[in-house]
C-alpha cells in the first residue's frame, strides 16, 4: 500500500498566534527523528545536435573555464557518479560552434591574421540550476553512431564491446541450460523413462520406455533439437514439456535481447530525435527536511503552511509529559464544517492506546458512538479533550484541548523549490520589461495594484524607480547600474520603452501621434 503521511501527535489550539489562518506548528522533534524528510530525484537532460555550423560536442575541454570547476567532470566530460553539486556547478561539460556575428572584434582580427583557427566554438554546457543542490545518483547517455562517421579507434571499440556481448550471451545460455538440466534430473534421474522418446523427423527412438535415465542420457536428449522430440502423453510428461516449453521461452527471449544489444552496439539510440547525436541524462538527488513555508495537510481538506518549528521542550505536553508533535488552529473546523479530522483524532488516539490500526471506508465508516465507547475502553476522556501544559512555563492551559492522532502529508509544494530572486536577467524584446516566473530567472510584477498603493502613499520617487529604471527605461537601468558601481547614488530616469510601444500602437491603427519634447515646442 501506498503510505504518503505518518501518524502524529497533534493538538487544536491557538500557540501565540503562530497557526493564524490555517498555519501549522511542528515540533523540533519531527525533524530530528526525519519523519517528513523526502529524497527527490531531478532529471537534467542535454542534447548534441548537428548544426550547420558543425557538430556540438561533449567534451572537457571548455573555453574559459578554470580547472576547479572541471574537478568533477570525468574524460568525457560528464560528471561523475557521487558527486556532490550545487547551483551553477557544470554538470555536462558541451562546446557549440560560434557563428560570425557572435566573434567579438579582437576575434575577428585574430582570424584574419591567422585564418580559421581562432577559436571558435563557445561553452554551452549543462550547469546546475538555481535553487537546487544534491548527489549525482545516475548518468544515462544515448548517442547514434553511424558506419561512416566511425573513427579507427571507435571500430576497434566496437570490435571488443562485440566480442564482451557475444561472450555475456553465451554464459547466459550456459547458466539456462545448466538450470534446465537440473530442473529435467530433479523430475527423471534414477528414474524409469515413463514415456518413449523419439526424434520427430526421423522417427528414431533416443531413449526406449522404461529405460533408467542417468547424466548421459539426459545430455543426449538434451543434444537433440529439444522442438523435435516427441513423447507419449502421461503427468510427468506433461511436466516434462511444461520445463521444455519455459526453456525455449527463456532461450528466445535471450536470443532477442543479444540481438538489440548488438544492434545497440552498431547503431546507438535508434529512437533519438533527427539532428541529435548524443544525449545526456544527469539525475540528480536532493533530500529535503520539513521546513518553514513547506505545505502540508491532512485527509480532509486541511491543509497549511509550517509558520515554525519549536523546540521539543518549548511544545503543550499531556500530564504523562508526553510532548505534542504538531498544533493545529481549532479555527479551520467550525466554519468548514470538516468534522472528519476531529473524529480521525479522537479515533486515532484510541487506536494507538490499543495498539491496532484501523481502516474506515469512505461511506460506512467507523461510528460515532463506537468511537466514545472505544476511548471510554481504554481510559481515555470521554469527550477526547485533555489536560495540557505549556511547555515553557509549566503551567496548565486554562481549557482542555482535543489531542489525538492524525494522518498528516508533506504535500510537494516545498518552499526550497519556491523561491526565487533576480538582480539582473533577461528582458522581454518588445515591452524591454524583465520577463516573469522562476523559469526565465524573471522578476516580480509590480501591477496596477501596487501602483495605486505607492500613489496613495505618495511615494513618489521609489514609483519613477519601480515605473523606470526598475523596469523598461533602457538607457536609465544602464546609467543607474554605471552610477551605482561608481557609488554615486542618483537617478536619471528616462522614458520608458512601453510609451513607445502605445505610440507604434497607436500609429499601427494610422492615428498619427509623435511626442515633442518641451523645448522643442
Amino acid at each position: 500500500e501506498l503510505a504518503l503521511g505518518k501518524n502524529v501527535l497533534v493538538a487544536f489550539m491557538p500557540w501565540c498566534g503562530y497557526n493564524y489562518e490555517d498555519a501549522i506548528i511542528i515540533s523540533e522533534k519531527l525533524i530530528k527523528k526525519d519523519t517528513y524528510t523526502s529524497i527527490h530525484l531531478e532529471e537534467f537532460e542535454l542534447t548534441a545536435r548537428d548544426t550547420k555550423l558543425g557538430k556540438e560536442e561533449i567534451t572537457r575541454d571548455i573555453p574559459n573555464v578554470s580547472e576547479e570547476a572541471l574537478a568533477d567532470l570525468k574524460d568525457d566530460g560528464i560528471i561523475r557518479i557521487g558527486a556532490e553539486v550545487e547551483t551553477g556547478d557544470i554538470l555536462v561539460g558541451k562546446i557549440t560552434p560560434k557563428t560570425e556575428t557572435e566573434l567579438t572584434p579582437e576575434e575577428r582580427l585574430l582570424r584574419a591574421i591567422f585564418g580559421e583557427k581562432a577559436a571558435d566554438v563557445k561553452d554551452a554546457s549543462l550547469t546546475c540550476p538555481p535553487g537546487t543542490d544534491g548527489v549525482v545518483m545516475d548518468v544515462k547517455v544515448f548517442s547514434r553512431r553511424d558506419k561512416l562517421s566511425k573513427t579507427d579507434d571507435e571500430l576497434v571499440e566496437e570490435a571488443s564491446r562485440l566480442k564482451d556481448v557475444h561472450q555475456e550471451y553465451k554464459s547466459a545460455e550456459l547458466e539456462l541450460q545448466m538450470e534446465f538440466h537440473e530442473k529435467l534430473g530433479a523430475l527423471l534421474l534414477n528414474e524409469e523413462c515413463p514415456a518413449a522418446i523419439m526424434h520427430r523427423k526421423t522417427g528414431e527412438i533416443i531413449v526406449d520406455k522404461g529405460a533408467v535415465i542417468t547424466h548421459d542420457l539426459l545430455e543426449k536428449v538434451e543434444s537433440e533439437k529439444i522442438e523435435d522430440l516427441v513423447m507419449e502423453e502421461n503427468d510427468v510428461c506433461d511436466e516434462i514439456k511444461k520445463i521444455i516449453r519455459e526453456f525455449d521461452l527463456d532461450v528466445e527471449k535471450l536470443l532477442s535481447k543479444h540481438k538489440l544489444n548488438v544492434e545497440f552496439v552498431r547503431k546507438g539510440d535508434i529512437d533519438l530525435d533527427p539532428g541529435i547525436i548524443r544525449q545526456v541524462k544527469v539525475y540528480v538527488a536532493t533530500k529535503r527536511t520539513l521546513q518553514v513555508g513547506d505545505k502540508m495537510a491532512g485527509r480532509h481538506g486541511n491543509k497549511g503552511v509550517v509558520s515554525t518549528i519549536v523546540p521539543e521542550g518549548d511544545m503543550p505536553y499531556l500530564p504523562n509529559g508526553e510532548t505534542v508533535e504538531i498544533i493545529l488552529n481549532p479555527l479551520g473546523v467550525p466554519s468548514r464544517m470538516n468534522m472528519g479530522q476531529l473524529l480521525e483524532t479522537h479515533l486515532g488516539y484510541a487506536a494507538k492506546k490499543a495498539g491496532i490500526y484501523i481502516k474506515t471506508p469512505v461511506f460506512e465508516g467507523f461510528p460515532e458512538e463506537k468511537i466514545w465507547q472505544m476511548m471510554k475502553d481504554q481510559g481515555l476522556s470521554e469527550n477526547g479533550k485533555f489536560v495540557l501544559y505549556d511547555g515553557r512555563t509549566g503551567e496548565k492551559f486554562d481549557n482542555h484541548v482535543v489531542v489525538g492522532y492524525i494522518y498528516m502529508l508533506k504535500l510537494s509544494h516545498l518552499v526550497a523549490d519556491k523561491i526565487h530572486a533576480r538582480a539582473i536577467g533577461p528582458y522581454s524584446l518588445v515591452t524591454q520589461q524583465p520577463l516573469g516566473g522562476k523559469a526565465q530567472m524573471g522578476g516580480q510584477r509590480f501591477g496596477e495594484m501596487e501602483v495605486w498603493a505607492l500613489e496613495a502613499y505618495g511615494a513618489a520617487h521609489l514609483l519613477q524607480e519601480m515605473l523606470t529604471v526598475k523596469s523598461d527605461d533602457v538607457e536609465g537601468r544602464t546609467r543607474i547600474y554605471e552610477s551605482i558601481v561608481k557609488g554615486d547614488n542618483s537617478l536619471h530616469a528616462g522614458t520608458p520603452e512601453s510609451f513607445n510601444v502605445l505610440m507604434k500602437e497607436m500609429q499601427g491603427l494610422c492615428i498619427n501621434i509623435k511626442a515633442v519634447s518641451i523645448e522643442e515646442n
